[in-house]
């Protein structure tokens, strides 16, 4: 353990120092899912690819419609159906004056047309009034030939989406540094790329240290409680966008947990152990990593440290096994775990993405309490709050004690207090990190 007290910074520093993005792979399109791009993905197929229409209603020319009323509609000989699919008008048809062709949304536009009457503007070619819509092509196939009354004048490309009017060939689709979300990976495959260039989504193993440990569902006997943080730090490393794998709660042994922690390293990226770090007779994960970490190549070992910060004081990093694995060891408590998680954790997690911006938003606040919250001098303090941004105000929940699970869920917000700050008055303006 270092008797050097290090400041938030200074540890977050070191560690972001450390870690680095993950190697690009290819990948299938929904592999690549919250993955980050590490290449510009530039058009090559015109989206839409076609002229198509954006109505179900009937190809024209212009001329023919101009001036069309419901009194005086203009009468159109229908010389066929274009389905979404079609190439076109059977045996290449066009459009002639006095002709119209049916036609369905995203089908292609014939040649010899210029704009699409939409089917309510017709009588559907029923001989009658406006319809509502257009009957089946099988359950009415003589519903593409006859005529059609259509009752309103349309512009010039009224209705018809026009090749390349989203993009173009050449036009830039995505910019590396882009995270992969549901609409880019739409887009993707709409231009017609079926694998992408980025940094994996980095694996994550969590595990929890302590005999007092019982999985939940299990029966509670004395001086036993249920393992909470590693569902915790689990949920919060998939929610950062990693595969995150939760290990059962190890006991306090150190030769357990370092076979444990060896037998995770073929599948972590990084590693997040929970509890053990403090300075108690039980604390095993400080005995177990003295040895777990190639201390002598270059680079290795776990570096146990003290930091001015409340809750959280308690924490370890370095690296460990034959790839330098990171490992990043958080303190017991609840609420000291998940603070540390979201300062340190996370920004590495998202630094090994890949990601530029690896910090949760951070707004000022107006305090809303009913007395001054007090501060321990010489360490900031990260206590939690629910923040109203319309209302611009944070307002505490819980108390300062580190195993308040419940106020914790309730919690949106860390409220920030410098080290330099004893006292935080009512009304006060202080540094808010949003959790969500």
């Amino acid at each position: 353990m270092s008797s050097t007290i290090w400041s938030v910074d200074e540890h977050l520093d070191d560690i972001l120092a450390a870690v680095k993005p993950l190697e690009p792979i290819e990948l299938q399109l929904l592999d690549a899912q919250g993955c980050v791009l590490v290449e510009d993905v530039v058009v090559e197929v015109a989206l839409p690819p076609f002229d198509n229409s954006s109505m179900d209603g009937y190809a024209v020319r212009i001329s023919d419609v101009e001036g069309a009323s419901e009194e005086f509609p203009a009468v159109l000989t229908v010389i066929g159906d274009v389905a979404a699919g079609d190439g076109g008008l059977a045996d290449g048809r066009s459009v002639r004056p006095g002709e119209a062709a049916r036609i369905m949304t995203g089908a292609p536009l014939p040649a010899g047309a210029e704009a699409v009457v939409p089917v309510e503007w017709t009588d559907g070619g029923t001989g009658g009034g406006p319809v509502d819509g257009m009957r089946a092509h099988s359950d009415a196939p003589e519903g593409a030939s006859g005529e059609v009354r259509i009752h309103r004048p349309v512009k010039p490309r009224a209705h018809v989406r026009a090749k390349g009017s989203d993009v173009r060939p050449g036009d830039m689709a995505l910019r590396a540094g882009a995270v992969v979300g549901p609409p880019q990976i739409g887009l993707l495959a709409a231009i017609g790329r079926s694998t992408v260039r980025v940094r994996p989504r980095p694996r994550v193993v969590v595990l929890s240290t302590g005999s007092e440990l019982v999985q939940p569902g299990e029966e509670l006997t004395g001086g036993r409680i249920y393992d909470s943080n590693s569902f915790a730090l689990t949920a919060a490393a998939r929610d950062a966008g990693a595969i995150a794998y939760r290990v059962p709660a190890v006991a306090d042994d150190a030769e357990t947990l370092r076979t444990t922690i060896e037998d995770q390293l073929i599948r972590a990226d990084i590693v997040v152990t929970t509890g053990g770090v403090s300075v108690g007779a039980y604390d095993v994960v400080k005995e177990a990593l003295s040895s777990v970490g190639d201390e002598d190549e270059a680079g290795g070992g776990v570096d146990f440290r003290k930091l001015a910060m409340q809750p959280g004081k308690p924490q370890g990093f370095g690296s460990i096994g034959p790839d330098h694995t990171p490992l990043m060891a958080l303190p017991g408590n609840p609420v000291s775990s998940y603070v540390s998680f979201e300062l340190f954790v996370r920004p590495a997690i998202l630094t090994l993405m890949g990601l530029q911006d690896v910090h949760r938003p951070t707004v000022r606040a107006t305090l809303s309490t009913d007395g001054a919250l007090a501060s321990p001098s010489g360490k900031r303090q990260f206590l939690r709050g629910t923040y109203d941004a319309e209302a611009g105000t944070v307002t505490p929940v819980g108390g300062p004690g580190s195993h308040l699970i419940a106020a914790l869920a309730q919690a949106d917000a860390l409220i920030v207090l410098p080290e330099d700050v004893t006292s935080a008055e009512p009304g006060a303006e202080a540094e808010v990190i949003l959790l969500r």
